[in-house]
């Protein structure tokens, strides 16, 4: 018998910038011909049929005119895409189009788009170099940053993926203009989020300034999204495959995701992670964690940034709390929760550990109290 030791030690340096900006198509082709992502002259530009004539077109339009071969792949908008099939088709249709491991994937999108294209790029050829171009405030405070990519199931969102970095992340703060009100409110959400954790000062500003960001102000915008990559990259820098602290990003996604589903999609992301953070909030008060106070002041900024923090009358609760158990914070059958501490900070219940366990009966009850 022989035994063969297999050495693979390795360094990775994963590291990239995220630019923020306005309009920043011609940014992204000069880095590009600058050596971003080496030699690479083929580019599978991601993106869905809402975005595609905005934002990935003109993005198309300047590649090739700088000299690249470009194909656009346009996905259905919306979460029902965010899917195996639809990650099969767009590999599918890259094959066809005579794509293999010399290309790069641009993603043009909100967290839908880079979600599954930073999949289909982990996942390509055994791995190709992808882009972030996000369009949504809800890409810029959450999906475009951090690395994690996945698709969901019929049974549970997002257990489907891997860890993949970008090479860059453009967010575009100048396409929140074109947002549908909803969608903007959506994004808010892990916003919020991001100040509930991590930063009383964050949150004291978007209480004071939550309609200038709606209106576009410039300053306000801009602090908000340097405000949302300083929170979420200073989690993923200590933590990045989520072995403890990066669990503190699922504050407010433990019934924020469960809700989504069970609501066949009728609530967008943002929407179901907003009633999460108020379900999340009462249950921190009833463990003595947040005042009743507190509670009120986040409950209070949600529902001035356009966000429910009631679970709708068509939500089936029995159902709801089966669905709990798909989180991807559960351990060997126990439901567990990220709570927050107050505001601006999250519990620590030992060393690197940031979520609870939460008896079945508790969750029910703080469940039928929202």
């Amino acid at each position: 018998m022989a035994v063969f030791n297999v050495e693979l030690k390795k360094v990775v340096d994963d590291s990239y910038e995220i630019e923020l900006g306005y309009e920043l198509y011609d940014r992204l082709v000069e880095d590009i011909k600058g050596g971003l992502v080496g030699n690479i002259r083929k580019f599978a530009v991601v993106t869905d049929d809402i975005v595609e004539p905005l934002y990935a077109a003109p993005i198309r339009e300047r590649l090739e005119n700088a000299g690249y071969f470009v194909k656009v792949f346009t996905i259905k908008n919306g979460e029902k895409s965010k899917i195996r099939a639809t990650k099969e088709y767009i590999e599918d249709a890259m094959l066809d189009s005579g794509f293999r491991r010399d290309c790069c994937i641009i993603a043009v999108g909100g967290g839908v788009v880079t979600d599954l294209a930073g999949f289909t790029a982990g996942t390509f050829g055994r791995g190709v170099p992808f882009i972030n171009y996000a369009t949504t405030l809800l890409a810029a405070a959450d999906a475009s940053v951090g690395g994690k990519t996945a698709v969901d199931t019929p049974l549970a969102t997002n257990l489907i993926g891997l860890f993949n970095q970008p090479e860059k992340v453009y967010i575009d703060i100048n396409a929140w203009r074109t947002l549908p009100r909803r969608q903007l409110c959506s994004g808010m959400a892990e916003t919020i989020k991001h100040a509930c954790m991590a930063d009383r000062e964050f949150f004291d500003f978007l209480s004071e300034n939550l309609e200038k960001i709606y209106a576009f102000d410039k300053d306000a915008c801009e602090h908000a999204a340097q405000c949302n990559c300083r929170i979420k990259y200073s989690v993923v820098m200590k933590d990045e495959r989520e072995s403890g602290l990066r669990e503190i990003l699922n504050l407010g996604h433990t019934v924020g995701r469960a809700i989504e589903t069970v609501s066949g999609y009728r609530l967008l992301h943002g929407e179901a992670v907003s009633i999460g953070l108020a379900a999340q909030a009462h249950l921190s008060r009833r463990l003595g964690y947040m005042t009743d106070d507190e509670v009120s002041k986040v409950e209070e900024l949600l529902k001035r940034a356009g966000l429910p923090v009631l679970i709708p009358d068509y939500i089936d609760r029995e159902e709801l709390v089966k669905k709990l158990y798909t989180d991807k914070k559960v351990r060997d059958g126990k439901l567990r929760f990220v709570l927050q501490k107050g505001i601006g900070d999250v519990v620590c219940f030992g060393e690197n550990s940031y979520a609870a366990p939460i008896d079945e009966q508790t969750a029910r009850e703080i469940i039928n109290e929202i």
